[in-house]
């Protein structure tokens, strides 16, 4: 099992916290420092059924000031979320091939 975390995210600390009271052993992935590669968010997209549009994190000043409103392909957005990694939503768990954002908390029980 693995979280894409961002510890400085009220929702990443309380999902780490979550998957460390269940007992599982899990890798923690601080993605703003590790960003996923080009190949790794692809496989997060397919997992979690996603488009790419939907993983960005739009409140971001970084997507207001640079990509809002502007005519973007998927290509656009997973490289846009590559260079920002700030622009991916958070917290994601992976776990047996699936994938969810803990957006509330009860999306991760599913998949353990």
């Amino acid at each position: 099992m693995k979280i894409y975390h961002n510890n400085r995210c009220s929702k990443s600390r309380q999902c780490l916290a979550f998957l460390e009271e269940t007992k599982q052993e899990f890798e923690v992935i601080n993605y703003l420092e590790t960003p996923p590669s080009e190949k790794e968010l692809k496989e997060l997209l397919k997992m979690l059924g996603f488009s790419p549009l939907q993983l960005v994190r739009k409140g971001e000043a970084i997507w207001k000031e640079e990509f809002k409103g502007k005519e973007l392909s998927d290509a656009d957005i997973i490289t846009a979320m590559l260079q920002n990694p700030k622009l991916i939503e958070r917290p994601i768990v992976v776990n047996n091939g699936k994938a969810a954002i803990a957006r509330p908390l009860e999306n991760v029980k599913d998949i353990l």
